[in-house]
C-alpha cells in the first residue's frame, strides 16, 4: 500500500486488522501472525508481549480470542506509539509499556501473566551486517541474549503459564540452552516451507513448573508442492486459514 508520512497502513488476517508501521524500518510479515495462532489463550486471560513492535502478534491474538488482557513491552518509542495507535484504530485494547525488557518497571514487575509470547531478534550481529535503517536494526539485531528474554518471560509467568516464542531454526541449540528449571514441558514445532525442506523457523511452547517430557514434533509444512509452480501465495489450507482467517495454528495434540 502506498505510504503516507513515511507509514503504510497494511491487512493482516484477511482485513480483519489494519496495522500502520513504518515503510522502510521493520515490517511485520507472517511471523508474528504464525506466533498469535499458535498461543493456547483462552477468553479473560492476560497475555504479555515482550519487544511487541508495533502490536501485530498481540493485536492478531485478541482478534481471535475475545476478552484478553493484553500487555506489550516495546523498547522503541516510535513503535510503541504505532502500537498504541494500531490497538485504537482495530478495537482491541492493548496496554503498551515503553521499557527494556530487562529493566521493567515495577508495576510489570508486580504482575503475573498466564502466557508470555516473544518473537526475539533473529540475527546475532557477529554473524551479519547491521541494517541501516535503526528501527529495523533493533528488532532483527541481537542485543539483548536469548538469556535475558528468557528469564523475563519465567519471571513474569504465573505458575502454570505458558510461553509462546518463534524464532529461526537455527538459533534453537541457544533457545532450548537458554531454558532453566523453571520452564518444561516444552514443545518444539518447526515451520518448513515445503515438504522436503528444511524448516526455517520453529515454534516453542514451555509451560511454567511443567514437568511433561520434550517434545520434537514433526514439521508444520507452509506452502503446497514442493517448489513454486504458480501465482499466489501457494499456502495450505491449515497456513491459509491463519494467515486469511485468524484461525488457530494446528498445533500438534
Amino acid at each position: 500500500m502506498r505510504a503516507v508520512n513515511g507509514l503504510t497502513c497494511d491487512a493482516l488476517l484477511g482485513g480483519r486488522l489494519a496495522i500502520r508501521q513504518p515503510e522502510k524500518g521493520y515490517r511485520a510479515g507472517i511471523d508474528p501472525v504464525l506466533l498469535a495462532a499458535a498461543v493456547p489463550a483462552g477468553a479473560g486471560q492476560t497475555v504479555l508481549e515482550l519487544g511487541c513492535g508495533v502490536g501485530a502478534a498481540s493485536l492478531c491474538l485478541g482478534a481471535r480470542v475475545p476478552d484478553l488482557r493484553l500487555t506489550g513491552v516495546e523498547l522503541q518509542p516510535a513503535y510503541a506509539e504505532l502500537a498504541r495507535e494500531n490497538a485504537r484504530a482495530n478495537g482491541i485494547a492493548l496496554d503498551i509499556v515503553t521499557a527494556d525488557l530487562v529493566a521493567l518497571p515495577a508495576p510489570l514487575r508486580a504482575q503475573g501473566f498466564d502466557h508470555v509470547i516473544a518473537n526475539p531478534p533473529y540475527h546475532l550481529r557477529e554473524r551479519g551486517s547491521a541494517a541501516p535503517d535503526p528501527g529495523r536494526e533493533t528488532a532483527l539485531g541481537e542485543a539483548t541474549p536469548l538469556a535475558a528474554w528468557i528469564d523475563t518471560a519465567a519471571r513474569r509467568l504465573v505458575p502454570g503459564g505458558r510461553l509462546t516464542l518463534i524464532q529461526r531454526a537455527e538459533r534453537l541449540p541457544e533457545l532450548l540452552a537458554a531454558i532453566d528449571t523453571r520452564l518444561g514441558s516444552i514443545e518444539i514445532l518447526p515451520l518448513a516451507p515445503r515438504v522436503d525442506r528444511p524448516a526455517k523457523l520453529v515454534l516453542l511452547r514451555a509451560r511454567k513448573g511443567g514437568r511433561g517430557p520434550f517434545r520434537l514434533h514433526s514439521p508444520l509444512i507452509l506452502h503446497e508442492g514442493f517448489r513454486h509452480e504458480r501465482d499466489g501465495d501457494s499456502y495450505t489450507m491449515a497456513i491459509s486459514a491463519v494467515l486469511r482467517q485468524g484461525a488457530a495454528l494446528p498445533w500438534p495434540k
